[in-house]
């Protein structure tokens, strides 16, 4: 594609696409003809075993001006030393607890996005590919000649200031704050900044385990929560460039880096099932109570990756977005309450209804499995004294990465310099309010 050429998208949710850059670049009715037009190459992309059953076979077919094959040449070890892996037992002394952090700082050096990124827990175990990774990101500069392709999980990125442009080998996606894009496991991209500004920062979720997938909607039935037709998936777009590149790779946690003379993004056209995506948070349709209580934060799960055990995900993510509070007689805020799943949570914009304050946008909180958590002091008198009227949420947008292993702290974050040693001195008000004397609250 051309500089200033409108990006174009692919509506749905896990359908099979096809398309095509050049004209009659595609082949019609067989996947691998002797001779593909314009001289391609074909070659597929699985994202699950061939024998998986059909509902979840993913693979594209890709049409490119070099197989893969030549996109890699002798590895060398390289080094990313702040993103880490599970499992990940650093050594470090903070000990177990309720956690909170501002904003990451700006980096001391310029870098790019892969160069940016900082591991704040890890879940699970790579290698037998369950569990999961929460990393925050802040960059400044391009990834130009460099790209990456991750073979430990699929990465959904979370902008939070800066939109980013990130091209994948199937096609080309910008992505800004409020929405948020899935890059493929093993899939080639490359990420760079769109308008202006010091500093790109966001949140980003490596899962190990299954893809995400749309949750099931049980008894909401056929409507809302975040609906296939809002997922976007870009159409066919290539670079054909013949300069020096480094192609990095994520494999079981270490990273290698190859030297080729090309560009790696260089699908013509495609068709298949297994696609990057992006998604509009603010297309997800809410639902919840309308006379009294609230039903569980799964209500606003947008994606989820399940495990082994039904009804128990790898990773959920999940999002409290603006929407309309009116349940009668009822606590709103979401309630004190210990889990079995471990919560990673971000605040992308404006405030969170549960935190009065000390949860800004660009901070991260870590509740781990078991921990108590739920509205500070301030948050709990406003709630419990507030006129019962409805009441519109808005200027919000916070997310949670919800994983069903405990969250192993990285070193990085027990000592980043934005840990707030004082967030649990936000439940000291909590008070005894308890009296005896029957009928009396």
């Amino acid at each position: 594609m051309t500089q200033g050429t409108p990006l174009a998208y692919m509506p749905g949710f896990g359908n099979d696409f096809e398309t095509e850059s050049l004209p009659g670049a595609l082949p019609q009715g067989q996947n691998s003809p002797q001779k593909c037009n314009y001289g391609l190459y074909a070659e597929q992309l699985s994202g699950s075993p061939f024998t998986a059953p059909r509902g979840t076979n993913e693979r594209s077919w890709l049409y490119r001006i070099r197989p893969s094959v030549r996109h890699t040449r002798r590895f060398s070890n390289a080094s990313l030393p702040h993103w880490k892996t599970a499992p990940c037992l650093d050594d470090h002394s903070l000990p177990l607890g309720q956690l909170r952090w501002g904003p990451l700082p700006a980096p001391a050096e310029r870098c790019n996005f892969l160069e940016g990124i900082r591991t704040m827990t890890t879940a699970g175990d790579v290698l037998t590919q369950t569990g999961m990774a929460a990393h925050a990101y802040a960059f400044d500069t391009d990834m130009e000649d460099d790209y990456f392709f991750n073979a430990d999980g699929e990465l959904l990125v979370v902008p939070q200031v800066g939109a980013i442009r990130v091209f994948t080998e199937m096609g080309i996606m910008d992505v800004a704050p409020l929405e948020i894009c899935l890059i493929p496991r093993g899939m080639m991209v490359k990420i760079s900044r769109l308008g202006e500004g010091p500093l790109w920062r966001g949140y980003v979720c490596e899962n190990y385990g299954a893809k995400f997938t749309l949750p099931d909607r049980g008894p909401i039935g056929a409507n809302c929560l975040a609906n296939p037709r809002d997922f976007k998936t870009p159409v066919a777009a290539y670079e054909d460039k013949e300069t020096p590149c480094r192609v990095h790779v994520k494999w079981c946690g270490r990273f290698y880096v190859t030297e080729i003379g090309h560009s790696p993004l260089d699908v013509v056209a495609w068709h298949g099932n297994y696609t990057p995506f992006k998604y509009d948070l603010r297309t997800f349709s809410p639902v919840g109570a309308i006379l009294f209580d609230h039903p569980d934060p799964s209500i606003f799960t947008v994606l989820t990756a399940p495990s082994g055990e039904e009804g128990t995900a790898n990773v959920d993510f999940v999002i409290f977005p603006p929407r309309w509070l009116v349940a009668e007689h009822t606590f709103r805020p979401p309630w004190y309450h210990r889990n079995i799943m471990s919560e990673f949570m971000g605040l992308i914009h404006g405030r969170y209804d549960a935190k009065e304050k000390g949860f800004v946008p660009g901070g991260m909180s870590l509740h781990n499995m078991m921990l108590p958590h739920g509205p500070d002091a301030t948050g709990f008198e406003k709630a419990t004294n507030a006129e019962l009227k409805p009441v519109k949420l808005d200027e919000t947008m916070a997310f949670m990465f919800e994983t069903r292993f405990p969250q192993q702290l990285t070193r990085f974050a027990a000592e980043l310099e934005t840990l707030q040693e004082d967030y649990l001195d936000c439940w000291d008000g909590l008070e005894r309010k308890f009296d005896g004397t029957p009928g009396i609250r």
